[in-house]
């Protein structure tokens, strides 16, 4: 078993008589995470002067610390401030100012939560938080309020809550495990849970998200790879924000994962001064598909308590992508997304590179500048959409297929209402109108 120098003293420093297994055992990992200042100086040989030490203190006690020695391990001491692997698990005295745009629940998970644990968004998938543990708290968490009940792990009678819940709503086609980190259940009540959300009828597919191949490589082992197997198709979705994060460990966690046959991609945090710069998502991302990961989100940080050091203009982010569209493969590029705050939803943000259409021709531009034409058919034929899909002349063949209503801009697009435009609610022109008749 091969250590880094950095590792192995790390080990000793932790365990008086710690045993050279140790250090990939998952479990002694989680026994022996940094909780507070003390011990975090004491293991990297870092001095804060006494106001750092007030200011951190005070961090600490509003939003709780917690690094696994292995991520601890890949903090460059010596330029520890500049460090991308230090700013994503230490606190900064910057996360104690909140701005009026900062809210506890930026998302709105907690009002669109029906049930217990359960997020009900979008119409066909659920977010379920079945763990408010995680292996180490990212500072920049978009879930900072929950992350603060530490140690709360739902009970088996609290998941069946939003197992029930599922159940008893057939449009749920997806369902998402989160948290916290759903790895941070014993592999036995992991094993149950996903158990019993498999046999729901009308579940299609489970998703699990995860940071451990980041922060607790080890926690992927063998039994747990043949427990998931058991489940497919299961999605696993990762979450590396810097190239420094893939490791030789996380590069053995990530080829278990992918040769047990899940499917996997990585949501990364647009973060300032860690990995706001294109050449660094790009090295990012190239090594993620390297190790069989295929890049799924660039988030643009959340509105949460604490996170406005961490924000960066959505400019960044066009400007990042950008340097991706044209510049490397297609399958190496996320969507660049906002999670609308208040429960809207995800919005992919995307440099623009339509510049003009008219009635039979679109202008285009391409990643170099080019601007060219493409041509619209002369001969398409208008397809009048009612909706029924029973009689439609396509070749659809959908056994149980859903005839669901229109909304939204897809409304607007449909021909199976009248609708011309989608009007906000207490339009002032409008109660105008009301007022004058």
């Amino acid at each position: 078993m091969i250590y880094t120098n950095s590792q192995q003293a790390l080990a000793n420093k932790i365990d008086d008589k710690p045993q050279l297994s140790n250090w990939k055992d998952w479990k002694w990992q989680l026994k022996h995470h940094i909780r507070n200042l003390e011990q975090f100086e004491y293991l990297t040989g870092i001095r804060f002067s006494d106001e750092e030490r007030a200011q951190l203190e005070a961090t600490f006690a509003k939003f709780p610390l917690s690094i696994t020695p292995y991520y601890l391990s890949l903090i460059d001491k010596k330029n520890y401030k500049n460090d991308p692997v230090f700013k994503q698990a230490f606190g900064a005295v910057e996360e104690l100012t909140t701005l009026p745009s900062e809210l506890a629940d930026p998302l709105s998970e907690d009002k669109d939560s029906p049930v217990e644990g359960i997020t009900h968004r979008y119409p066909d998938r659920v977010l379920f938080h079945v763990s408010n543990v995680c292996a180490m708290y990212c500072r920049h968490c978009t879930r900072k309020r929950k992350v603060g009940d530490i140690d709360f792990v739902p009970s088996k009678e609290q998941l069946r809550k939003g197992i029930d819940y599922i159940k008893q709503t057939p449009q749920v086609r997806d369902v998402l495990l989160s948290g916290g980190d759903p790895l941070m259940l014993p592999d036995e009540k992991l094993d149950w849970l996903l158990s019993e959300i498999s046999q729901i009828p009308h579940v299609e597919i489970i998703r699990l998200g995860t940071r451990m191949p980041v922060v607790l490589p080890y926690r992927v082992t063998d039994k747990l790879v043949s427990i998931l197997k058991k489940y497919q198709p299961l999605w696993i979705n990762t979450h590396f924000n810097h190239p420094n994060e893939i490791t030789a460990s996380s590069r053995e966690a990530l080829a278990k994962l992918a040769d047990g046959g899940f499917p996997l991609g990585n949501q990364s945090v647009l973060l300032a001064d860690v990995n706001d710069c294109p050449r660094i998502m790009k090295s990012l991302l190239h090594k993620l598909v390297q190790n069989r990961v295929r890049p799924y989100y660039l988030y643009q940080c959340d509105l949460s308590e604490g996170l406005s050091h961490f924000r960066t203009p959505i400019g960044k982010g066009i400007e990042i992508m950008e340097s991706l569209i044209g510049h490397t493969s297609g399958f190496a590029r996320p969507t660049y997304v906002i999670d609308a705050p208040g429960g809207g939803g995800k919005i992919p943000v995307m440099p623009n590179y339509i510049i003009s259409w008219s009635t039979n021709k679109v202008v285009l531009r391409n990643y170099e500048g080019v601007i060219t034409t493409y041509q619209e058919p002369d001969s398409y034929e208008l397809k009048n959409c009612d909706r029924n899909c029973s009689e439609c002349t396509l070749e659809l063949n959908i056994d149980g297929v859903d005839e669901n209503e229109a909304i939204g801009i897809e409304k607007l697009l449909s021909d199976s209402c009248d609708t011309i435009s989608l009007i906000p609610e207490n339009n002032e022109r409008l109660q105008r109108r009301d007022i004058n008749d």
